[in-house]
């Protein structure tokens, strides 16, 4: 009775962590969003079990995210060099940054946040997989 509502609980809750772990990195908070989400997937592992959550996220998805996340942010910060200014250069490059306030307000931010937020997400996971597969 008790897995059952563990389990009935976790398919409520599980869908608005990530939701609010999204709305974390969109709103500049790339890394606590990432570990919001890594956690959010966490959860599902440990009530569901580790083989069901290794299913949803196989690990050869897992090292494709971690690796195109940091070329996400390199190639994000290359725009900068690309347009003649300094790496990770936001306002010199010439995007706009939009009215304060609003959600694009940063230029490139929000887009490196994404890219930060998958990464520490995918990495938050793959330690948790890791650490578990040495307790078995």
């Amino acid at each position: 009775m008790r897995d059952f509502i563990f389990k009935r609980i976790a398919a409520i809750i599980v869908p608005f962590i990530c939701i609010y772990g999204f709305y974390v990195i969109l709103h500049g908070g790339s890394f606590p969003g990432g570990i919001i989400l890594g956690l959010a997937f966490i959860v599902f592992s440990t009530i569901y079990g580790v083989g069901k959550g290794k299913k949803k996220i196989p690990e050869k998805v897992l090292v494709w995210v971690e690796s195109y996340g940091t070329l996400w942010y390199g190639l994000i910060g290359l725009i900068g060099i690309i347009k003649g200014a300094p790496f990770l250069s936001n306002k010199l490059t010439g995007i706009s940054l939009g009215s304060p306030g609003s959600l694009a307000s940063g230029g490139l931010i929000s887009l490196l946040g994404l890219g930060v937020g998958i990464r520490v997400a995918s990495t938050i996971i793959t330690l948790f997989f890791t650490m578990k597969g040495e307790e078995s």
